[in-house]
């Protein structure tokens, strides 16, 4: 059986590089390639991949968020995580959204072959090199009361914490200024904070950004 990948991620050169390492595996095919969050949900409902090979760091909507979103709508599909962030919080907060894997950028080629294998056969995989701290960092995640967040309250924190402004935000989302400031005033009640300031702590606290585009 042939692994059908949707590969997403912000780098062109990485996203050639991967798709041409892919193709060449006999089992595995890159049935497209995207550059964001948002392209990634959308083709996912499109196709219907196995698998989807998913960035971190993206603009509009991160990595994080748009597996969620996959996970959500899609439950069949299987989102393994390619990222530089080797640290504790951004791994478990992928695996707390969704993901099946989690595959350093850094790893070998052979490594990345059998994390896509091994979540299309319905196990997960994790990098040995990021399995320190996060049992630990996922049962503080669960143990945490977290405000429910609509989706698209989430995209808009992430913009938010990302320092765009409201007048680009409704232009991104297609909303209103009015909306995008209603947005900005629930998201403030919600998490208990009373400035943009606030919201973007609390959105790189929850995973929600990374404020990183260096990936």
């Amino acid at each position: 059986m042939t692994v059908r990948v949707v590969l997403a991620d912000d780098h062109q050169l990485l996203r050639e590089g991967v798709a041409a390492l892919l193709d060449r595996t006999s089992d595995i095919e890159v049935i497209a390639a995207v550059e964001d969050g948002v392209a990634a949900v959308d083709i996912t409902s499109e196709l219907g991949p196995d698998v989807v090979l998913m960035d971190v760091s993206m603009p509009v909507l991160n990595g994080i968020e748009a597996t969620r979103s996959i996970v959500r709508e899609q439950p069949a599909v299987r989102v393994v995580v390619l990222s530089m962030h080797a640290d504790p919080h951004t791994v478990s907060t992928a695996l707390a959204a969704g993901a099946s894997g989690y595959v350093l950028k850094g790893c070998a080629a052979a490594e990345l072959v059998a994390a896509i294998r091994s979540v299309a056969g319905g196990r997960g995989y994790l990098t040995p090199a990021v399995t320190g701290g996060v049992l630990r960092e996922l049962s503080e995640l669960r143990s945490t009361v977290v405000p429910a967040l609509t989706s698209r309250e989430r995209v808009v924190l992430q913009l938010i914490a990302e320092g765009h402004s409201t007048g680009a935000i409704a232009l991104l989302l297609g909303i209103s200024a009015k909306t995008v400031g209603t947005h900005r005033e629930h998201l403030m009640a919600k998490v208990g904070v009373r400035s943009v300031a606030g919201l973007t702590k609390y959105a790189v606290r929850q995973g929600v950004t990374t404020l990183d585009h260096g990936e």
